[in-house]
Formats: C-alpha cells, structure tokens, sequence
C-alpha cells in the first residue's frame, strides 16, 4: 500500500532531492519549501532513509488539521487511535516545528502533543507510555505554519546527515547532506579526479568517494527509527542493505589536504573509518604550495568565512586563493563556497556560475569557476567555453537569490548548544537569561525576527508576543525596584518582581519545587505560552 511521505532537506538542494526520488522510483513527487513530498510503499519509504543523500529526514504523516490554538492541537491529537502505533510499554518523543503566531514557543506544542496521547492511555487503560528523550521507540514530528498542522512518524530517527563515519570532527564542520548536494551539483560522478584542498575532517573527500563508488549513505548507520516500528519487515530492509547492483569501479583518486596538521589527523581518521583509503588520500599541503594535477580534476573548497573558522589574515586567504587557481589550475574547474561578499571579492575571478546556499545559518554562495590560461578572448577562439546555456539562464535569473532567501536579514550564527532567549517580564540590566536549545527569540527594536536552525535546517519558533507569558502587555513595565503584578481590575496580585541584584535571583521560575505534579505542569504550560488546560 502506497502513503504519503515527506523528505526534508536544505533550502537550495529541493530539486537534487527530487531527481533522486525519481532514480528511486518515486510517484507523485512535489518540490516544496525545504522538503519534497512523494508516495510510496513500506520498501520505499526503507530505500528513501538508505540511499537518498540528499534528504535530512524521512516523514509519514498521520493527520493534517487546524491549529488555531493549542485545544485545537490537544483534541486533534487525542483523537487519533494511538493504540495503532503505541503501547503503555513503548517510549516516544515530540519533535517539532513551529512558525505561527498563535505559538510562542514549540516545545509548548510539543507538550500538547504528549499530553493528548498520555491522557488517551490513561483514560482508557490507567497507564501510559513514557517519553524517551534518548532513544524512544517511536519519534513523531509535528510541524506548524500558520495554523496548518502536520503531525507524522519520524521514520528515521536521527538525522539522516549524521551519516556515521565521523569518528571526530573540526570546528565547523560541514554538514555531510549539503556537501552531498555540493558534489551532485558540480555533475562530477567519478569521471576524473577529485580535489579538496582545504578539507577539515574530509567532508566533501568522504562523500564524494561515496557517490563515485555508488556506496548509499545509509550503510554506515546503526539504526534508523523505522527499525522500530511495529510492522517492521527486517527480511525487505536487509535485501536493500544488501543489494549492491549499484555499486561501480572509480578508476580515479580523490586528494584530501589540508595547512592545519590537526585537521589531517582527523580527515585520516574519518577516512580510515570509512573503509575508503584505497579512493582517498590524505595529506598536509598549503593551498599557496599547490601544483597544476597531471591529469583533469575538479576541485571543490570550503574555506574560512571569518565566522567560527578565521584566518589572521582572512581577505589575504582569499586573494591567495584566487592567484593559485588562476596559475596553477587552468584547464579545471574549482567551485568555492563562502560568505562574505568581499573575500569573494578578493579571489578575483569572474565566477561562471553562483548558486545561493544556506551553510548552517549563513547566507552562503556556491561559486564555479571555469579556469584557463591567457585571455578569454583567446580562450574562447580555441573552441574553449565558460558557461553552458544553462548556466546563462540561471545567471539571467535576477530574483534567484531572493526567492531563496525566506528572511530579509542574515542570521546570526548562534552557539551550537542552544540560543539566549531574554525573560520578557525583566529590563535588560540586571536579568537573567535562560538558555533553550532551538527556539526563536525577538529582537529588541521588536520589528525583526530571528530564528534558530536545528539539525535540519528549519526555523524553531515563532514570533514572540510583546505581552508576557500570561497574556499581559509588558511594554512600559517599570524595570528597577519593588513592582507587583496588577490583575485584570488593576488590584495587586501580591507577586513582585525585583531587579537580580536586590535578590540574588529570578523570583519567579517554571520549574516550581514541590512534590505536586500537576502544579508543576500547568506552571510550565503557562510558561511556555499556553493557558490553564480544561479536563
């Protein structure tokens, strides 16, 4: 029986995405925003987590519904018959994704939605399923836009990025799925040699090994979610881990290089862990020392952006790179991916082709570069050429770059474990802030938003109110000295607020002490945004 599935994958990738879905086999294929959806039988949807490179996930929906409020989310949940997928025995998580302004915060919808299905159980049998942050047995995903609501089974558990050959990492690490779709963007598939000169931990070296080869990126992974269903079919999944009428002879090499000697040890490492040695070699070279390859080669780079990974001389980098393509690479063909305009700027070659990317958070461009000796116009009069008519068009194309961008701004490129979001019932002097891995947080000129990436690449969050969390307006509230909380009527509450410093800590909390479950709960539910649930 054929069901409805999603990919999700980076913006920029949807349409490499989509042609693997049609190698695969796919019916109904539908390019979205950062996903494409698909129809597909249960061998489908185990050779979609398997071989797609290009995909960060793999999701079956369930139900689709209006998600006006967060009743709304609580009864449309509770009315499915979690019985079919669920026993008071098995763990599960809530993963989610909110974009709405009904939804300060998505761990809020995520606890609805575990509150639906805990309360179906208990109603019925008077036990209910525990939730495993860790390792549940079952993943679900429900994502929110506007107020059209998602909620599907996460069939791949983690993400599918984490490909699991990475034995270590360097600082800033590419994703495994974007430099996936780098390669297949380049058209390169093993018919000559292939050139990292600044590797890191051998990223772009690994997974072009694997698509030269015809090696599925799954091969390496421990488990996927589907594994633990309760209609899982090990005997199909281990025909598709098995069959290797996709496999091929790469007759060429690929070079892995890199300045840091650190950075070496690592790709070596990550290589070895591979099984790929034989296709990849790994060594420390300075990129200004590089030499013209004896035969043809395509070299693909990631270098600094001046972010996380610097150089004490980042436009000087730049312009290095520019010279030793130039004198030591014509007749190849190197594409860059970076960040910043200037050091773009500083390479100094007229790109044939720029395709916007996003990197993490960072508004990137993917650049190639058509390198040849003397003139252009001497290059071209020996039948030689610089851009496809493909590549003509996509250069014409003035608004690609803005139809990609969801956002006017850039992102700022937060800290990997989490994202600060400030108290909106303190002044910005003397409060404290509390830290929530992927969650969106509101500027203070409270016109622009900004917004936190997972794994996956999607936006945590919505927009946050300018009212406080219980529904009241916050703006204009004195910040310094004794103030209490006012009620509808105007009349004190008897809560106050004082500044850190006058009482050495917040004075109020989410998470309350005390042995009262229930109060615990509804406190954090008022936290997060919603109001006192009706039983």
């Amino acid at each position: 029986m054929k069901n409805e599935l999603i990919a999700k994958t980076f913006q920029g990738l949807e349409p490499l995405l989509a042609r693997e879905l049609t190698e695969l086999g796919a019916d109904d294929i539908q390019i979205g925003r950062r996903m494409v959806t698909f129809s597909g039988d249960k061998e489908m949807m185990y050779k979609a987590n398997f071989c797609l490179r290009t995909a960060i996930r793999i999701l079956k929906p369930i139900k689709r519904f209006k998600a006006r409020s967060a009743d709304d989310v609580y009864e449309a949940v509770k009315a499915i018959d979690w019985s079919e997928y669920l026993t008071p025995q098995t763990t599960f998580a809530v993963d989610s994704v909110v974009f709405s302004e009904e939804f300060t915060h998505s761990k809020f919808v995520a606890y609805k939605v575990k509150d639906a299905i805990a309360d179906q159980f208990r109603e019925r049998s008077g036990n209910r399923p525990n939730v495993s942050v860790s390792n549940p047995d079952i993943q679900l995903h429900i994502h929110i836009a506007e107020d059209d609501a998602t909620l599907a089974l996460d069939s791949s558990g983690e993400s599918l990025h984490r490909r699991g050959y990475r034995t270590e990492s360097v600082a800033a690490p590419l994703n495994e799925v974007l430099a996936a779709g780098i390669i297949m963007m380049t058209g390169w598939q093993g018919e000559c040699d292939f050139i990292d000169p600044m590797c890191g931990s051998g990223t772009f070296a690994i997974e072009a090994a694997l698509i030269a080869c015809g090696i599925m990126p799954g091969v390496f992974r421990k488990e996927f979610a589907f594994e633990k269903w309760p209609d899982f079919d090990k005997e199909l999944f281990e025909s598709i881990f098995d069959d290797d009428s996709h496999d091929r002879e790469f007759t060429h090499h690929i070079y892995a290089r890199d300045v840091d000697a650190k950075a070496v040890g690592i790709a070596l490492r990550n290589v070895r862990a591979a099984g790929l040695t034989k296709y990849i070699t790994v060594e420390m070279q300075d990129f200004k020392d590089f030499k013209k390859p004896f035969g043809q080669a395509i070299m693909v780079m990631n270098p600094p952006y001046g972010e996380r990974i610097s150089s004490p001389d980042l436009l000087g980098l730049y312009k290095m790179i520019g010279t030793t393509l130039k004198h030591e690479f014509a007749g190849g063909e190197a594409w860059v991916l970076s960040y910043r305009e200037e050091c773009f700027d500083e390479i100094g070659l007229k790109p044939s082709l720029k395709t916007p990317l996003y990197n993490g958070s960072l508004e990137c461009e993917l650049r190639k570069y058509v390198l040849f000796s003397g003139r252009l116009e001497d290059h071209r009069a020996t039948g030689g050429t610089v851009k496809t008519d493909e590549e003509r068009r996509q250069m014409a194309d003035k608004h690609r770059f803005k139809q990609k961008r969801e956002f006017k701004r850039r992102f700022d490129d937060d800290d990997e474990e989490g994202l600060e979001i400030r108290p909106r019932r303190f002044s910005d002097e003397g409060d404290e802030r509390h830290r929530y891995n992927k969650y969106s947080r509101r500027e203070g000129d409270g016109e622009r938003r900004r917004f936190r990436r997972d794994d996956d690449g999607d936006e945590r969050g919505g927009r946050e109110s300018r009212f406080g969390r219980g529904g009241r307006r916050t703006e204009g509230r004195k910040p310094y000295g004794r103030e209490f909380r006012r009620d509808d009527e105007g009349r004190p509450s008897g809560r106050e607020f004082r500044r850190d410093d006058e009482r050495g800590s917040r004075s109020h909390d989410y998470r309350p002490k005390g042995a009262n479950r229930e109060a615990r709960q509804e406190s954090r539910r008022k936290f997060f945004g919603g109001g006192k649930r009706d039983r």
